[in-house]
């Protein structure tokens, strides 16, 4: 009956107002034939290729052939359309606020492309006459971009691909630690090197293959990855992936193995609405196999240009991670997204959990924007983590990191999350949080010998700031974050809001700083900690004996990475 309030509740919510356009930008562009000629009255179709965006405008061309309008930042798909001609699109045409991107688009008639076929092989095709690029990559068509008032025309296709080819085909990462102490499904607590190789599929899609591989005390961890991204944005339009993971749990005991399967995508509904939506498949086996379907959609509407609602269904969060993630990066980040694997009556479960939100959001200005959200937790197998001399059947032992893992059972939450974020300037930005939500946290009871008798759903506040910024000059990028909780938890306080404003408990810090531009590619040192003051921690005495359990634990994570 809770359950079904709740969502009656947040249907009827679904009238409130929400959030928020992001940055705008401005895209302009010229209409003409084979002949140069500008074309009047085409009718140009702006589509998002993002959630979250203004789904579709239709344009005309004035009587010079030109169009113009400004838009959310993003990605978008542009097609025009005029009668005599063949229809023209053009796939991911990037928006933001640094410049107008401009468009030259060039219409071509069934006869203008049998003339191209019929051309001897001598003659040359020019890349600018677009009966003929439209056969071509979308990433080879050319996209003229207005920068400081200098209009770049004809700009080789070079200029135009992604930000991420720009980044590197190529990243390497040698690093010490992890940021997931005590989950035997992730890579170990320890040295490891890591390697993420962009295939190249060409226009803007991009295959990646990702691989890391660590080993210590007789004890190896190991995974591989593989990436498809048709557009190029790890996000935006549709993504597939598939992660293997292996790893010993000490020189003589037993073997972990597990398999990811994963597949995200998103359409839209007329201009006002928008759908998302995916599906993991799990598999994993230690002590026996276990297995399971974990679907997940998002609908969002569209009520006014800065109000905006969204409706979320999900057993985990989304592929794609922070906004300024490369597709590189974003590989590399499966390498740790395997769901964390417990012990329960000596067989293998997967921690799950079933997420329901409704959130509204709405931006004051393109630096400033608010997001209000009701939401509701359940899961079966809730993980905890902590360290201690026992040696029940119940708690697995991670053999790198010393830290166990155990199933504390079901856990149900309703909660309540607000989220402020504003620009500073360019290189500084901060994001608040208030959040008033359930977690397992002690009971007290001496009587109960068996640990998650000890634990029951208590609710809690919480409180916190996430900043990001970047020296100019230097380059170094340093993230910061503290959340503040008004009482004892042992697990993880709406988990899916923590993971989507990467916001963990307690003091974290991380700092990537680039290297002199003398060393071969782009090189960078890395460095992330985690609870750095130690807070949090719960001793309690069990049947098995003396535990401590550790809502996050801290670590220190360094290392280097390279791009090529």
């Amino acid at each position: 009956m809770i359950r079904l309030s709740v969502l009656g509740l947040l249907l009827c919510l679904l009238a409130l107002p929400v959030l928020a356009a992001p940055n705008s930008g401005k895209i302009s562009g010229v209409v003409l034939d084979s002949a140069g000629t500008p074309q009047m009255g085409a009718t140009i179709f702006v589509t998002s290729d993002q959630l979250f965006k203004l789904s579709s405008i239709e344009l005309l061309t004035n009587d010079r052939g030109r169009f113009s309008t400004e838009l959310p930042s993003g990605t978008y798909s542009i097609k025009v359309t005029l009668a005599g001609f063949l229809p023209v699109i053009e796939e991911h045409v990037q928006v933001n606020d640094e410049h107008t991107t401009l468009l030259q688009i060039v219409l071509g008639s069934v006869f203008s492309s049998l003339e191209k076929l019929r051309r001897q092989p001598d003659q040359q095709v020019s890349a600018d006459e677009w009966a003929w690029v439209l056969r071509s990559a979308a990433a080879t068509r050319p996209v003229l971009r207005w920068q400081d008032g200098d209009v770049i025309l004809g700009a080789p296709p070079a200029q135009f691909e992604t930000s991420q080819s720009q980044a590197g085909r190529i990243q390497l990462e040698l690093t010490s630690g992890s940021d997931h102490p005590g989950s035997v499904s992730n890579p170990a607590d320890s040295p490891g090197t890591a390697l993420v190789y962009d295939v190249g599929l060409g226009g803007n899609q991009q295959l990646l293959m990702a691989s890391q591989f660590s080993y210590e005390s007789g004890s190896y961890s190991g995974g591989f990855a593989t990436q498809w991204i048709p557009s190029g944005k790890p996000g935006v339009g549709p993504v597939a992936t598939l992660l293997l993971r292996e790893s010993q749990l000490g020189p003589d005991g037993p073997t972990f193995r597990g398999l990811r399967m994963s597949f995200d995508n998103s359409f839209t509904l007329g201009d006002r609405v928008s759908i998302r939506y995916g599906s993991d498949f799990v598999m994993a086996s230690l002590a026996g196999t276990t297995a399971a379907a974990r679907p997940r959609a998002q609908m969002a509407l569209q009520l006014t240009p800065t109000w905006q609602a969204s409706v979320l269904v999900a057993t985990n969060g989304w592929q794609d991670s922070a906004n300024d993630q490369s597709a590189l990066q974003s590989a590399l980040n499966t390498l740790d997204e395997f769901p964390i694997l417990l012990m329960r009556d000596r067989h293998s479960v997967l921690e799950n959990g079933l997420h329901e939100e409704l959130a509204v959001e709405h931006t004051f200005n393109k630096d400033a924007s608010l997001t209000v959200a009701l939401f509701n937790d359940h899961a079966s197998h809730t993980a905890v983590f902590g360290h201690g001399t026992v040696t029940g059947p119940d708690y697995l032992q991670d053999f790198i990191s010393n830290v166990f893992a155990y199933d504390a059972g079901e856990s149900s939450s309703l909660g309540t999350r607000v989220a402020y974020h504003q620009r500073l300037s360019d290189n500084v930005s901060a994001t608040i949080i208030y959040e008033y939500a359930g977690a397992l946290s002690p009971i007290e009871d001496p009587s109960e010998a068996i640990l998650r008798n000890q634990l029951q759903t208590r609710y809690r506040q919480s409180a916190g700031v996430h900043v990001t910024a970047k020296a100019p000059r230097v380059g170094t990028k340093l993230t910061a974050g503290y959340k503040w909780i008004n009482g004892p938890v042992v697990s993880a306080m709406d988990p899916y809001g923590q993971s989507l404003y990467h916001l963990d408990p307690y003091l974290s810090i991380g700092i990537r700083q680039p290297l002199p531009s003398f060393i071969p590619g782009h090189a960078e040192i890395l460095a992330d900690c985690g609870n750095l003051l130690a807070q949090g921690y719960v001793p309690l005495t069990t049947g098995d004996g003396r535990v401590v359990l550790i809502p996050t634990y801290r670590y220190l994570r360094g290392g280097l990475s390279f791009q090529f």
